[in-house]
């Protein structure tokens, strides 16, 4: 059996999964605006250096990695949340993991640039 079509399809594969998942949830840069204008936060997952060498506007810093720590920065798990970071990566990982915590209107804007 011929199995070296495994060689490019895996890897293939993988990044396939990789886009898919970055995209998951994410929202048009109209949309953020809009729903920031209505209340949503606007909640930048880079690092705490990232953050204080620039920002969106009215964005609160909660980086990646204390997510779990700090939501209650977030308020009520009902309530709209955009994420944003400097590529979409850490962004998608945090909505994913806000949607595991039980946050039910989370959304990905991706790389802070699309503002």
């Amino acid at each position: 059996m011929d199995t070296s079509w495994l060689q490019w399809a895996l890897p293939v594969g993988v990044v396939v999964a990789f886009l898919v998942f970055k995209r998951l949830g994410q929202v048009s840069r109209d949309d953020a605006h809009r729903m920031v204008k209505e209340g949503a936060k606007l909640i930048d997952v880079r690092s705490t250096m990232e953050f204080s060498s620039g920002h969106l506007p009215g964005a609160v810093n909660v980086p990646l990695q204390e997510l779990g720590a700090q939501a209650k920065k977030l308020g009520e798990k009902d309530k709209p949340v955009i994420l944003y970071c400097a590529s979409g990566a850490r962004s998608a990982m945090a909505r994913s993991t806000l949607k595991g915590m039980g946050f039910t209107r989370v959304f990905n804007l991706g790389a802070m640039g699309r503002w």
